[in-house]
């Protein structure tokens, strides 16, 4: 039986704008899951189905506090000819996500792994950017030393231009004022910045300018919305 990775919603998004009715009927045919965080995924699954009866479900937890040496024994139902789902906290599982350990045993072990089709904010953010599209890195989150963050961001950037390979990373909602800030004192002044934020929400913003023409466009307040960073040539 499989082990499904089940996309979830990147923010407060109507379900039906970015996940298929065909991911309702594998999530409504399975009892058991492994999880990035248990609650939001009971709050998940609600959304999915109001009715669903969450008391006779099976939830392994895999966030950053958990056993990964227990993973191995998440994948026993599939053992046992039950499918299993994988759940992270917002968009694609086992992409920049405690999911992939899970999905390395399963692969290991020679069980189907099939993805569900769901919002990813980093293919969607290269989409919206412009910027190259064949090649791009996914970095994380930068250095907190602001030494350290210039020059990792100078690494990234003479990347960026010698590869053509766009460079995304992340920060905390609260800090995305003073990462951008350090972008633009860091980097070239002809090298290109997208703030991709609030990605399929309603507070979805998405720009592209070179950090010599971001002196002209101030960045709205993004403090307590998520938002990837992506800069190249």
């Amino acid at each position: 039986m499989p082990l499904y990775l089940i996309p979830v919603e990147l923010g407060d998004t109507p379900q039906e704008r970015v996940l298929p009715a065909y991911n309702r009927e594998i999530i409504l045919g399975l009892h058991y899951f492994i999880v990035e965080e248990v609650r939001s995924a009971r709050r998940f699954l609600k959304r999915v189905d109001r009715d669903i009866n969450i008391d006779e479900l099976t939830f392994f937890p895999m966030g950053k506090h958990a056993d990964a040496a227990r993973f191995a024994e998440y994948l026993r139902p599939l053992e046992a000819g039950e499918s299993v789902g994988v759940i992270s906290e917002a968009g694609c599982p086992a992409v920049a996500d405690p999911g992939a350990d899970v999905v390395a045993i399963a692969q290991r072990k020679g069980f189907q792994v099939v993805p569900l089709v769901g919002p990813s904010s980093m293919i969607l953010a290269v989409m919206a950017s412009g910027l190259n599209g064949q090649s791009f890195a996914f970095n994380g989150y930068l250095p907190i030393d602001p030494a350290d963050r210039a020059r990792r961001l100078k690494q990234l950037e003479t990347r960026s231009h010698e590869e053509r390979q766009t460079q995304l990373f992340i920060e905390t909602p609260y800090r995305n004022q003073k990462l951008f800030d350090t972008l633009c004192q860091t980097l070239r002044p002809q090298t290109r910045i997208c703030v991709a934020a609030g990605i399929t929400t309603a507070d979805e913003w998405i720009h592209t300018y070179t950090v010599a023409e971001w002196k002209r466009h101030p960045l709205p307040d993004l403090s307590k919305i998520p938002a990837i960073f992506l800069i190249g040539a």
